[in-house]
């Protein structure tokens, strides 16, 4: 297809927005239009990244929805709580958005309002919104007006619990799910306890039994699977920038082979271009750094009956820049590994 299109990013001067960028401009039928980040006004896109130097001249502006509105896609890269001040309005107008926050990942108001802690005030078009989860939405995806990209724990869950639990191999109860991420997860924002001298050369839990991410990862995998799941889920902070390491326990439900699993994950995702499954290998954060690569590695432990499941991502990419331009690609019609493969 020959088709260009423009594209907006608001938000454009954080961790996302950034990458965002950096894959728009390599995408051959994407034009950048406009770049906005309401904190970085008037600054130019180089005083705040250096290596966009040479490839980018633009200075980042003020939002506004007349400007947003020229472009074709309008990518909202801003904390949760912000996007449902913007979305109904750009939708009004016609314009396709893809929100990387949370706000239109749930259609219960009643659960974003528990775990976000903020009121929503675009309930009218939550049923708009459909999941971002390109292997198992593509069809919704591709006549979709907004889309809401999974987080990004929820993305290195979701994908490799999905098939093994509709195949029927593990249990939909007593699943536990820790999750360990580089520190560029929590944004770009200055903060005490993201400081180096508080994360280097340690680990920790937080938002242990609260965090957003699990009521989504739970709600993703009973549409996908059909039952009704019950899971544990701890996010730990990881002294690296970027990546996620995800360990998955599941009971299994009945007597498997290695060969079975692998069966089930191929027969899911034996054609999908950015998952990569093995029987062997432990995954490793750095096989998939800088990547829309979510990489699959498992083990069976027979003596406490249990599938074990390891997921590695980029938080930045696969968990939100990356997957939100494969996104893209399926709304317009473009080749779904366009800008995301080098």
């Amino acid at each position: 297809m020959s088709t260009t299109i423009s594209a907006s990013i608001i938000g454009a001067s954080g961790y996302s927005g950034a990458e965002l960028m950096k894959i728009l401009l390599r995408h051959k039928q994407v034009k950048i239009e406009n770049l906005f980040a309401n904190s970085s006004v008037g600054k130019r896109v180089t005083d705040l990244y250096p290596w966009f130097g040479g490839r980018v001249d633009s200075v980042y502006e003020q939002y506004s929805v007349d400007a947003a509105c020229t472009s074709d896609i309008v990518f909202v890269a801003l904390p949760s709580g912000e996007a449902m001040n913007m979305v109904p309005e750009l939708l009004e107008r016609g314009k396709r958005v893809i929100d990387l926050g949370g706000d239109f990942r749930f259609k219960d108001v009643s659960l974003y309002e528990k775990y976000y802690k903020h009121e929503h005030k675009a309930k009218n078009i939550l049923h708009q919104a459909v999941f971002g989860l390109p292997e198992w939405n593509r069809q919704q995806i591709r006549s979709a007006s907004l889309v809401a990209n999974p987080g990004c724990y929820a993305t290195s869950a979701i994908l490799p619990l999905a098939p093994v639990l509709k195949e029927g191999i593990v249990q939909s109860h007593g699943i536990s799910i820790s999750s360990l991420s580089g520190v560029s997860g929590a944004g770009r924002s200055a903060s005490v306890d993201l400081s180096f001298t508080e994360v280097n050369e340690s680990v920790k839990a937080y938002k242990v039994g609260v965090h957003q991410h699990a009521p989504e990862i739970k709600i993703a995998l009973e549409a996908i699977s059909g039952t009704t799941v019950s899971l544990t889920f701890v996010p730990h902070l990881l002294p690296i920038t970027r990546g996620i390491y995800t360990s998955i326990y599941a009971p299994l439900a009945k007597e498997v082979t290695p060969g079975e699993v692998l069966s089930a994950f191929r027969k899911h995702y034996g054609s999908e271009p950015f998952i990569r499954i093995s029987e062997t290998a432990i995954p490793e954060i750095r096989n998939v750094s800088f990547t829309n690569f979510l990489d699959i590695g498992f083990r069976i432990d027979v003596d406490n009956n249990q599938l074990i499941i390891l997921s590695v991502i980029d938080n930045l990419i696969k968990g939100a820049a990356g997957q939100a331009v494969q996104n893209m690609n399926i709304m317009f019609g473009f080749n779904e590994t366009e800008g995301l493969l080098s």
